[in-house]
C-alpha cells in the first residue's frame, strides 16, 4: 500500500472509496463481475480477473472465522487470510491487494463460509481504498491502526530524524489474527504517517512481536547502517504450536524487508520463546538479545545478528508471576541528580496485573553483557498504575541518549470488544525515562515526552482557588473535542482527601482524588461513560503518591483515554474511557481540611 498521511489522527484519505461501516453503499466503488460457486462443507470459489487493485472483502466483527486463498495458475500465492467474512451484517470493509496479480485470472478460494451469507453479494473492487476516520472514540494525538486490529509496538528505531514504529497488525479484520508488522513513521511522536504493512507472515509463520536495530558499523554484512529486524515466527499446527526467531534487513530505512534465506535464526523446544529485543552492548563490543520464554527471561549475545549463544536466565523468584512473561526490554538509565547508572529490565505479564488482567513491570540492577542481577529481588514495581499500558518497549537509536518509551493502550481483558469497528488498538503517549532513588530505592520516572509540551495549542488559564467544600469550574475549553492537557499545582492545607473529578453534560465522569493519610492517587471509571461491553472494564485503581502536601499533576486526555501523571511521572496511571460527549467540566472538593489550587491550566493539543 502506498504512504498515506493522517496528520493529527484526522485518518487517511486514498481518495475515493468510503470505509463502509454498518450497511453503508460504496456508490463510487467501479464494478468488476465475477463468479461464486458455493462446494460443499463451506468451501467456496470466487472467480475473477484482477482489473482493479483491491477486493474490498465484508467483514462482521462477530461471524465466525473463515479462511481465504489466493489461487493463481493452479498454486496459492502467499499465505492463508483468517478473515470473519459478513453472515448477516456488514460492520465494514477490509481490503485485499490484487495488485501482483494484474490482468490474470484468480480465483479466491474461501472456506468455513456458508452459502447463506451476505458476504457473496457484498464483495466490491476499486482500485483506491478511503481510510477517513468514522470513529468518535478515536483518539487525535495518540497513535492508532489506520484500520484493523493492532496490539504490541514492535520494532521501533529512530533514523535520520524520523521515528519508525511497526506494530501487531490484522490488516483483514479489528479483532486479532493474521499478525504482521504494521509500520508507521513519525518526526515528531505526535503525527504518525501509515506506511502500511512491512513484514508479512510466510512459511514459518505468523510475524509476533520483535524489535530493530540500526546495525552501523555492518557487523551482519548487510551494508553500513542497514535496519535489521527480528521477530517471533509463530506457527500453528494440527499438533500444536511453535515459537523461532527469524531476521529480515532493511536497505531503505525500514521501508522495506528482505527476509533471511537462514530463516530461522533461533529455535526452542519451549512453547512460548518470542519478542526479541536486541541492542548493542559497548563496553563488550557485541549484540545481545533479551527473549522471553515462559515465566523468565533469557538473555543471548552475538557478534553479527546471526549466530547467538545462549547466556544466562532471569526471573525465578524475581516479581509478579501471575502470568506468562512477554515483550523484554533492557535499558541503562542515569540516575536524577548523580552521575550514577542503573539497567532496568522491562517485564510485561498477562494476566497478573495490579488491577486485573495485562501489565508492565520493572526491575532495577545491574548488567555486565551476559547477566542480569536485580538489586531489590523481594520487590514487585509496576511501571504504569493504571488498567492500560501493556507491551511497553523503547526506541532504538534514540537520539541525544534519551530513552524513550511506548506502549500498547489497553487490556487483554476486554481489548476485543472495545466499541470501536474500523479499528481496534491505541498506543500510549511517548514516555522518557529516568530513575530516581528515594528512600534507598531506585525508581522509575515516566515523564510524558518533551514533544508533549511542543503540540500545546490554545491556552486556557484559571486563577487560583481555595477548596474548603466544593468548587466547580463549567467549561474547562471553548469548542473541546475532547482532546487536550491539564496541568495543575496544588498545596494543601491539612485535607485528608483531595477530590478532583472529570464530568460531561451526560453526567458521566471520572472520579479521582489523594487519599492522603494512605499516601495513594485513586481513580474510578465505574461511571466515566460505555462501560457495558465487559464486567472487567469498570474499575478502580490506586497508585501509590508519597507528595501529598504539594501537588504536581498532569492529564492527558484524548476522547478515549486518559493518562496521568504525577510528580513529573514519579507514578502514572493510563485508563481507557469511553464517554458520550467529551469531559468539558471539573469539580474539586476537599474532605476536612483544605487544599487550593494555585494553578490550573489547560491546552488544546495542536
Amino acid at each position: 500500500m502506498k504512504q498515506l498521511n493522517y496528520p493529527s489522527m484526522r485518518f487517511l484519505r486514498m481518495a475515493g472509496l468510503s470505509l463502509a461501516m454498518g450497511l453503508a453503499t460504496l456508490a463510487s466503488a467501479q464494478e468488476t463481475s465475477y463468479d461464486v460457486r458455493h462446494l460443499a462443507n463451506e468451501q467456496n470459489i470466487v472467480s475473477l480477473s484482477a482489473s482493479k487493485k483491491y477486493l474490498l472483502l465484508p467483514v462482521e466483527d462477530n461471524a465466525p472465522e473463515g479462511k481465504v486463498y489466493i489461487i493463481v495458475d493452479n498454486n496459492r500465492q502467499g499465505e492463508e487470510i483468517n478473515i470473519r467474512l459478513a453472515r448477516k451484517q456488514v460492520d465494514y470493509y477490509v481490503p485485499l491487494d490484487l495488485s501482483a496479480f494484474a490482468g490474470k485470472a484468480v480465483a479466491i478460494d474461501i472456506q468455513g463460509t456458508p452459502s447463506s451469507a451476505i458476504c457473496w453479494k457484498k464483495l466490491q473492487f476499486s482500485d483506491t481504498f478511503d481510510l477517513t476516520n468514522r470513529e468518535k472514540f478515536r483518539p487525535v494525538y495518540h497513535h492508532t491502526p489506520a484500520y484493523g486490529w493492532m496490539n504490541d509496538p514492535n520494532g521501533m528505531f529512530y533514523k535520520d530524524g524520523v521515528y519508525h514504529l511497526y506494530f501487531q497488525h490484522n490488516p483483514y479484520g479489528s479483532t486479532w489474527g493474521n499478525m504482521t508488522w504494521g509500520h508507521s513513521t513519525s518526526s515528531d511522536l505526535i503525527h504518525w504517517n501509515f506506511e502500511g504493512d512491512a513484514i508479512l507472515p510466510d512459511a514459518w509463520g505468523a510475524i509476533f512481536s520483535g524489535s530493530c536495530v540500526v546495525d552501523h558499523e555492518n557487523t551482519a554484512g548487510f551494508g553500513a547502517g542497514a535496519v535489521v529486524a527480528f521477530y517471533t515466527s509463530a506457527k500453528s499446527t494440527p499438533w500444536g504450536g511453535s515459537q523461532s526467531q527469524s531476521l529480515a534487513y532493511s536497505l531503505d530505512n525500514g521501508k522495506t524487508f528482505i527476509k533471511y534465506d537462514k530463516n530461522p535464526i533461533l529455535t526452542s523446544d519451549q512453547p512460548d520463546f518470542r519478542d526479541p529485543k536486541v541492542f548493542w552492548y559497548a563496553p563488550d563490543k557485541h549484540w545481545v538479545m533479551m527473549l522471553a520464554v515462559g515465566q523468565e527471561m533469557q538473555i543471548f549475545s552475538s557478534k553479527n545478528l546471526k549466530d547467538w549463544k545462549y547466556e544466562s536466565s532471569f526471573g525465578a523468584k524475581q516479581g509478579a508471576h501471575g502470568g506468562v512473561w512477554e515483550c523484554p526490554d533492557l535499558v541503562e538509565l542515569p540516575v536524577e541528580g548523580t552521575k550514577e547508572k542503573k539497567w532496568v529490565l522491562i517485564c510485561n505479564i498477562n494476566p497478573g496485573g495490579p488491577f486485573g488482567g495485562s501489565a508492565t513491570q520493572y526491575f532495577v540492577g545491574t548488567f555486565n553483557g551476559k547477566r542480569f542481577v536485580n538489586e531489590a529481588p523481594t520487590q514487585t514495581k509496576w511501571m504504569d498504575w493504571g488498567k492500560d499500558n501493556y507491551a511497553t518497549v523503547t526506541w532504538n537509536n534514540a537520539p541525544d541518549g534519551r530513552c524513550v518509551a511506548l506502549g500498547w493502550m489497553s487490556n487483554w481483558q476486554y481489548q476485543a470488544v472495545l466499541p470501536t469497528w474500523q479499528y481496534r488498538g491505541a498506543n500510549t503517549v511517548a514516555r522518557d525515562f529516568t530513575l530516581y532513588k528515594k528512600d534507598g530505592e531506585y525508581l522509575l520516572k515516566s515523564a510524558p515526552s518533551p514533544e508533549m509540551k511542543q503540540a500545546r495549542g490554545e491556552k486556557q488559564s484559571f486563577p487560583s482557588f481555595k477548596v474548603s467544600d466544593t468548587y466547580q469550574i463549567n467549561q474547562l475549553l471553548p469548542r473541546n473535542e475532547g482532546a487536550y492537557e491539564i496541568e495543575l499545582s496544588i498545596k494543601n492545607a491539612g485535607a485528608s482527601r483531595v477530590i478532583l473529578n472529570l464530568l460531561n453534560e451526560k453526567g458521566e465522569r471520572i472520579d479521582m482524588y489523594y487519599d492522603v493519610p494512605r499516601q495513594q492517587f485513586v481513580m474510578d471509571r465505574s461511571e466515566s461513560g460505555l462501560t457495558s461491553f465487559s464486567k472487567e472494564f469498570p474499575a478502580v485503581t490506586v497508585a501509590p503518591a508519597s507528595e501529598t502536601d504539594r501537588i504536581q499533576l498532569r492529564l492527558f486526555i484524548d476522547r478515549s483515554s486518559i493518562e496521568v501523571f504525577g510528580e513529573e511521572g514519579e507514578y502514572v496511571m493510563t485508563n481507557r474511557i469511553f464517554p458520550s460527549a467529551p469531559y468539558n467540566q471539573m469539580s474539586f472538593a476537599s474532605d476536612r481540611g483544605s487544599f487550593t489550587v494555585e494553578s490550573l491550566n489547560v491546552y488544546k493539543i495542536k
